[in-house]
């Protein structure tokens, strides 16, 4: 986004004092696991990627896993994918919800491992289940991702962020054990587009900002990159409103969200626009670009199909 596009941006900032708990949580019990995942949204990799982390895990074993692959552009998330191992990360798409990728993430879970697991047994101790730590920043579907790999409702999950507030051990089998921690933020976003795009996704409590203009900027987002979506979402005729908040009045005029006098119910109408794009209702919409010098190496990538 150009500097002029940033003028007028709303600064959002989201660090509950139990984010803080859970960073020393982190902190305190990597020691104990052989791998670290960490869970991202695949409509948002950069943005949703905690830049504390990479500082707390340093030289632990990483594995990436974009999650929410069916809301994200599958192009784009196999850009991602290959920039991610680019920079020797290893990493995979996947959908928890319906099961993709679940097998390969265990297998590199896996043989991420393996080394530490075989070291043990090489020194005579007794042969373990590789151990692995879930992170990942509020709502982005650990909880989910759990319960699909457990077979059963482990983790509490919801649809909103900061469920998870305690680490518990998940026994996937005999191979493979996962210690799930609390979703953590970072104090401070330096990028003011980046505390945006985890508002439209739900990332932050959508109780600490301004719904209304938050949506007029996810409308004007869309209206600029994926026009189409909202033309044939919302039954547009014609060019589409010039603006963020006329868009959503449009959209408010649309679906009958209309009180007395027929003045358009904007509180409504921001519940609609927000619920449908968090939901995929508008397509499968990537925000974050692949860095502009990785593009190349990542495009060559993005040639190879995930399973």
């Amino acid at each position: 986004m150009e500097e002029k596009e940033r003028e007028g941006l709303p600064n959002l900032q989201w660090f509950p004092g139990h984010m803080k708990k859970a960073q020393r949580l982190i902190e305190e019990n990597l020691k104990l696991v052989d791998v670290a995942i960490e869970l991202l949204d695949a409509r948002i990799p950069y943005s949703s990627a905690n830049p504390m982390l990479a500082e707390i895990i340093k030289d632990k074993p990483r594995l990436v896993a974009l999650n929410k692959s069916d809301l994200a552009d599958p192009e784009q998330t196999r850009a991602w994918v290959a920039y991610f191992k680019s920079q020797g990360i290893a990493a995979v798409s996947i959908d928890s919800l319906n099961g993709k990728g679940m097998k390969q993430l265990v297998k590199l879970a896996e043989d991420l491992a393996r080394p530490k697991t075989e070291k043990l047994v090489s020194k005579g101790g007794k042969a373990r289940a590789a151990r692995c730590m879930i992170l990942g920043i509020p709502n982005v579907g650990k909880s989910s991702l759990i319960n699909r790999l457990a077979g059963s409702a482990k983790a509490k999950a919801a649809d909103k962020p900061g469920v998870t507030r305690a680490k518990q051990w998940i026994k996937l089998g005999s191979n493979l054990d996962l210690l799930d921690m609390p979703g953590i933020l970072w104090p401070k976003f330096e990028d003011m587009t980046v505390g945006l795009k985890l508002a439209f996704t739900g990332a932050i409590n959508d109780d600490i900002y301004d719904r209304e203009k938050v949506t007029a900027l996810l409308l004007e987002t869309l209206r600029r990159d994926h026009p189409e979506r909202l033309t044939e979402r919302f039954k547009f005729k014609g060019e589409l409103p010039a603006t963020g908040l006329e868009l959503l009045e449009a959209v408010g005029r649309k679906r009958g969200c209309l009180v007395k006098g027929g003045v358009v119910d904007l509180e409504k109408a921001v519940n609609i626009v927000l619920t449908e794009f968090r939901s995929g209702k508008l397509g499968a919409v990537t925000l974050d670009e692949v860095p502009a010098e990785e593009k190349a190496e990542a495009a060559e990538g993005s040639e190879k199909k995930l399973d």
